[in-house]
């Protein structure tokens, strides 16, 4: 079957006419992922980092499992199943050649830079006029171009919401509009402007500062004879450029526009690529080659000649090879390491650029040990020879152990000797210097490394002038004002990037323990220097193992010492880097230190620094630019693993006992207060049910509306868990606070975990209201779990407490539940009286919302012993109560039970319109809870009347949404009714 996968636009499997099963939005993003990195295995961690970055939602494995199960399902339906495969270290889709958008647009696209590159070798070995022939070449790499980007559908990943999709969105956007760049060279090549001017002018509006398609645009306009609409696209350009980047055109923009402004003859000449002198003229990496917006050699077209006079030419001085004056080569690069491993998309964006341009500048930064000065000498050495004038090195100390930084004047002086500038020459003063510098450096090509910068005054007066020079700088900090210059910010190395860095120390034992290898890995944070230290500190202790390495880094009081090595160690690398900074800016890393959940955002960082949240902000920032602190959201700030270790460190040595418990204690307080604040927006139906909590200084987070509180919450929910064991007070007030919204949207694990929190420290103050609470909320959980002779327990023993403390609201709550596991076992005598005395002590306490929920329950009941109008009836008391309260989640509930009952009556129509309305509720309120039921509640409505196909799309959909949120009852219940309309299908490979 001729199957199709695309990306390139929405993500979509097609195979001919055959209609597939479609996939739902996540699913679509999974199967996006594996597509955007197909033949690559991908773990199950790296799928979920990609989906949902730092952080995921507790059942994010589940939801890997069921995206799987549902590609897998549909590529089952297209014959192909086989793409998917499975692996021990995760999954991998390999499609076959011609059936991924993707592959096809780059495999066509090299084939037509191939193509351009072999007509250029043919014409040099026959040669042949420059315009013989012309269109055999470029014709062929026109129509090449035209059928690559006919792939294109829309934006790529048009329908994918996930953590990764605007990234690679914007990766693969750039290598579209370099395909249209190159097809507009060829076509202005051959004349047709015309034709050009409204793709042009379209992309552009698109992407205002993309400066080449500028630069096209008023090439097509100028030929054409509008010259004044061309000058009016230069001017906007120049406007928006400055507006939005603070910056100015660059040199190939400026011939662009002198050629437009002189009135130039509109020649093909003036924008016909020059003829190549060898065939690396055209460049498949980088076909930007034309001169249609960058400045040509000094033998080609006047026209677009660049601004600045070259020297005069001489019968032994190459093009643009500097001064006629022969002079040494200077080659001062450190030697580059044997065991470099990975980094290739920043080794392709490093050295992708053109030795004929002029000085480019690009500035790595990271944070200690992230390996920005081996990244720097590699790709150095792997550019050396494009650079034949020269390749100078230095490194600036502004981080190195009991040295000063260099000032700007020392780093001249040691720059000019390198040229081989005599002593006596090299002037006093740094503005002197500086002027020498650039004398020297003009006209050459020479590749300059600065290391270990401060910042950009200690850099500025270091760079080339008019020179056709590539200079690297490597800085703790980032650059934000360096002008002109590509910014690369480093991160750790992916997995797959670590185990070769690993292995390649280690040898053959780290390829006999892999997932040893893994863990040293991850407790090494994937840190390029943490990892070389364990690795060689392994490969020099011949009787270790992985796994006993493994074994000492898991102790986090020791970790640090154990990847040190004398003064390179990984500790002493972050103090160098924290040395630098403030007093205000150590203060607050101190503190954040004490931090004990993932992330923070400076509203809570406020409360821990008793600061304003204003200037807290901006020492997050602070330390952001700094790489003392990661941001892998928006507004949210993260240590990387082994900083956060320092940082605790730093604060327990640092920090005196009584402020550190203050600063912790502003922080409980803090949560707290934002929590029930959040939760009186979402649930003020309950909110006599919750502790009233006095609202903290600094104030809590402001929240308007639901969407914000919602938001909130899930930002924070694994901070509140990993922060609640903190106080005993504050876990119990905490779970209390959290429980609806724990429910109602499924976070069953985080659940668990923070209520048996409560339950222990509940039992620790000898408290046996907040035991009963916590045993009731644990049951609960269990119950949805499909755990009934756990859940019957935690409620039976939450009664008993409830009883001691006379807690008659905890007692209602417990005998609810209790109710709930007699139901789901068919024990449904037992459920009525259980459910009835808990409508009798919720009436006489007057807890209208306990009342409503337990009508609701009884509703059930009835509805299982065949009582069907009374069910009803009980369903539209409970729907009335729930509307009376504005209860939206008591509602949906109601809805979607009385559908149950009207189906039982008959009224099928009425039925389906009460869970179409449930689901609607359950869906817009993010009630995940229900959703599943309510899906099966419409299937069955669906097989009942007659649309068997409904019923299984219905199902199907419930099956994946259980399996994601564990739900088993409503995934038994699904696959027992797909196992009946489909008894040889899909059913019985779901895991």
């Amino acid at each position: 079957m001729d199957v199709r996968l695309t990306i390139l636009g929405p993500v979509e499997v097609s195979a001919g006419d055959r209609s597939l099963p479609a996939l739902a939005p996540r699913h679509r993003a999974f199967l996006g992922y594996l597509l955007l990195h197909a033949d690559v295995v991908l773990s199950v961690e790296r799928l979920i980092d990609a989906m949902w970055g730092p952080t995921p939602p507790d059942t994010a494995r589940a939801q890997v499992h069921a995206a799987l199960t549902a590609i897998r399902r549909t590529l089952r339906a297209a014959d192909a199943v086989h793409l998917v495969q499975t692996r021990p270290a995760g999954y991998v889709i390999s499609p076959e050649p011609g059936q991924l958008d993707l592959r096809e647009f780059a495999r066509l696209v090299a084939k037509a830079d191939a193509g351009l590159v072999a007509d250029a070798d043919a014409r040099l070995v026959a040669d042949a006029d420059a315009d013989a022939d012309a269109d055999a070449g470029p014709g062929a790499a026109v129509r090449t171009l035209r059928e690559a980007l006919a792939l294109w559908r829309g934006p790529a990943f048009a329908d994918v919401q996930a953590y990764f999709a605007e990234g690679a969105r914007a990766r693969l956007e750039d290598q579209r509009l370099a395909a249209i760049e190159r097809l507009v060279e060829l076509e202005l090549a051959a004349g047709r402007h015309a034709e050009l001017i409204d793709l042009l002018a379209t992309e552009l509006a698109a992407h205002p500062l993309r400066e080449r398609l500028a630069g096209q645009l008023m090439l097509a306009l100028h030929r054409a004879g509008r010259q004044a609409d061309a000058l009016a696209v230069g001017r906007d350009y120049r406007r928006r450029l400055a507006e939005e980047q603070g910056l100015d055109p660059g040199h190939a923009f400026l011939a662009v526009e002198k050629t437009v402004l002189r009135g130039d003859p509109p020649t093909a000449a003036a924008i016909r690529p020059a003829k190549p002198t060898t065939a690396t003229a055209i460049r498949p990496a980088e076909p930007a080659t034309s001169t249609d917006i960058r400045p040509a050699e000094p033998a080609t077209a006047a026209g677009i000649r660049p601004a600045q006079a070259e020297p005069p030419a001489t019968a032994t001085r190459p093009v643009a090879a500097g001064p006629v004056m022969a002079r040494p080569v200077a080659a001062f690069l450190p030697y580059d390491i044997a065991d470099f491993a990975g980094r290739s998309v920043q080794l392709v964006e490093l050295c992708e650029g053109d030795a004929s341009q002029a000085v480019t500048i690009a500035a790595i930064d990271g944070m200690a040990g992230i390996g920005k000065t081996a990244l720097a000498v590699h790709a150095a050495h792997r550019l050396a020879d494009r650079y034949p004038d020269g390749q100078l090195f230095i490194d600036l100390h502004a981080h190195t152990a009991g040295q000063r930084p260099l000032g700007p004047a020392e780093a001249l002086e040691a720059l000019l000797r390198q040229l081989g500038v005599a002593t006596e020459r090299i002037p006093a003063s740094m503005t002197e210097r500086a002027a020498l510098w650039r004398a020297e450096l003009a006209g050459r090509h020479v590749l300059l490394v600065l290391d270990n910068a401060t910042d950009t005054a200690q850099i500025r007066p270091l760079l080339p002038g008019a020179s056709n020079s590539l200079v690297l700088i490597t800085s703790r900090q980032r650059l934000t004002d360096l002008d002109a210059a590509r910014t690369l910010s480093m991160d750790v190395l992916p997995l797959p990037d670590s185990v070769a860095l690993f292995t390649g120390i280690v040898g053959e034992r780290a390829a006999a323990e892999p997932e040893a290898v893994t863990e040293v890995l991850l407790l090494c944070g994937f840190l390029p220097l943490a990892v070389r230290i364990a690795a060689t500190r392994l490969r020099h202790r011949p009787r270790w193992s992985v796994a006993h390495l493994a074994e000492r880094l898991r102790d986090e009081r020791r970790r640090l010492t154990e990847l040190a090595r004398s003064e390179r160690g990984v500790a002493a690398a972050f103090t160098l880097s924290y040395r630098q900074l403030t007093a205000d800016q150590q203060r607050l890393f101190r503190l954040l230190g004490l931090h004990p959940g993932r992330d923070t955002e400076p509203h809570a960082a406020a409360a821990l620094a008793d600061l304003p949240v204003e200037r807290t902000e901006d020492l997050l920032e602070d330390l952001l630019d700094a790489h003392m602190l990661q941001q892998r959201a928006f507004g949210r700030y993260t240590f990387h693993d082994l900083l956060r270790h320092y940082a605790a460190q730093l604060a327990a040595e640092q920090e005196p006992p009584h402020v550190g418990q203050a600063a912790l204690t502003r922080l409980l307080g803090h949560q707290l207060s934002t929590a029930s604040a959040a939760m009186d927006v979402l649930y003020p139906d309950s909110a006599h049910r919750r502790p009233r909590i006095e609202r903290s200084a600094p104030p809590p987070v402001p929240l308007q509306d639901a969407p914000q509180a919602l938001a909130w919450l899930d930002a924070e929910r694994a901070n509140l868990v990993l922060a609640a064991d903190r106080d005993l007070t504050h876990t119990g007030l905490l779970a209390t606070t959290l429980y609806r919204y724990f429910y109602d949207h499924a976070h069953h694990d985080d659940a668990l975990a923070l209520y048996g929190k409560a339950l222990q420290a509940a039992r620790r103050r000898e408290d046996p209201t907040g035991e009963g609470r916590a045993l009731t909320d644990l049951g609960w959980v269990h119950q949805v779990q499909g755990s009934h002779d756990v859940a019957r327990d935690h409620f039976q023993q939450a009664l008993a407490a409830c009883r001691t403390s006379e807690d008659l609201r905890g007692q209602a709550r417990a005998l609810v539940g209790m109710g709930q596991v007699s139901t789901d076992e068919g024990e449904h005598e037992r459920a009525r009286e259980a459910n009835l005395r808990a409508l009798e002590l919720f009436r006489e306490i007057g807890d209208r919302f306990g009342e409503a929920v337990t009508l609701d329950y009884l509703g059930i009941v009835h509805e299982r012993l065949g009582q069907y109008a009374r069910a009803a009836d009980l369903h539209r008391q409970a729907l009335e109560l729930s509307r009376e309260i504005d209860s939206r989640g008591g509602e949906a509930d109601a809805l979607d039970n009385l559908g149950v009952a009207c189906t039982r009556l008959g009224r099928h129509a009425e039925a389906r319109d009460h869970h179409e309305q449930a689901l609607e509720l359950y869906r817009r309120f993010g009630y995940r809870r229900g959703e599943a039921k309510a899906l099966n509640n419409l299937a069955e409505v669906a097989a009942t009347t007659g649309d068997p196909g409904r019923a299984v799309r219905l199902h199907t959909a419930a099956l994946d949404l259980a399996v994601e949120l564990n739900n088993r009852g409503e995934e038994k219940r699904a696959r027992q009714a797909l196992a009946r309309l489909l008894p040889t299908s899909e059913p019985s490979d779901r895991t």
